[in-house]
């Protein structure tokens, strides 16, 4: 269990690592921790002026915060980070591994090293850095959390974004098999987000019909994003279990990625004008 201390009270603040940390969802989860009793650690792997500028907001809010920088794509670098976190901050609660690779393929394009570049960013830096958490909890005798960020299209699956769906399916496995493997030291979670951010190709128009292609028409949004974080990180008695944070959108069976089905949309309304 990770349990956030009232203000009067003189435990320390837990500690969560964000991968990914600088910018947009990250951020957004960052920030929303910050604000509700957490210290954070953010991990950047070039983004150095806008992780300091989250980092600013967070201390902004009360927390203390502290930088990293790794490319959790060399093995190495990902092993170091969370004794690096835990020599900055004294010591680590949680980790959120929201940082990834979103990269278009289908079928016919599809290769070995694509596939390799998701897997690398993707799916291997959560197992280490949750293999690294729970050896830091151990020795403390503490419990703690790990929640990954996977996505709703594995449950509403299509054959676009083919190496990234895949290294996310692996994610989402390796969330359950982690959270067998490593019980009770450390739970593990995931939160699948619907249309949340302008990405890849993706206009503003674009985005705007996306996000309203669900059954709630409005997908998730960052804060909705954070705030699923936060509760699991929070939730004693969940482990191994995703949250669907997506308006709904995992309902639909769409044959195709959402930013397709809103060009689409698009195409057809402006062929009726």
């Amino acid at each position: 269990m990770v349990s956030t201390p009232s203000p009067s009270s003189a435990t320390p603040r837990p500690v969560a690592l964000v991968t990914g940390a600088a910018r947009r969802i990250g951020r957004a989860i960052t920030l929303h921790l910050a604000a509700h009793g957490w210290d954070v650690v953010l991990h950047h792997r070039s983004s150095a002026a806008d992780a300091e500028a989250t980092a600013a907001d967070a201390r902004a809010l009360g927390a203390q915060a502290w930088l990293l920088a790794a490319d959790l794509a060399d093995d190495a670098a990902c092993n170091a980070l969370v004794p690096a976190a835990v020599a900055q901050a004294g010591r680590l609660d949680a980790v959120v591994n929201n940082a990834s690779l979103f990269s278009y393929d289908d079928v016919a394009s599809y290769t070995g090293p694509t596939a390799e570049r998701h897997f690398r960013a993707n799916t291997t830096p959560a197992v280490l850095l949750a293999r690294a958490l729970h050896a830091h909890l151990a020795a403390r005798g503490a419990q703690g959390c790990v929640v990954n960020l996977l996505d709703q299209k594995l449950v509403n699956p299509n054959p676009d974004y083919f190496s990234y769906t895949l290294s996310k399916a692996a994610l989402a496995e390796a969330t359950v098999m982690l959270a067998q493997a490593l019980a009770p030291v450390l739970r593990v979670c995931g939160v699948s987000p619907g249309v949340t951010l302008v990405s890849g190709p993706m206009d503003e128009a674009e985005f705007a019909a996306a996000h309203r292609l669900t059954p709630l028409q409005r997908s998730s949004t960052p804060d909705d994003i954070a705030g699923a974080v936060r509760f699991l990180l929070e939730a004693p008695a969940v482990t191994g279990t995703t949250l669907l944070v997506d308006g709904g959108q995992h309902l639909l069976g769409q044959p195709r990625d959402v930013l397709f089905l809103a060009q689409q949309q698009l195409a057809a309304a402006a062929t009726k004008d």
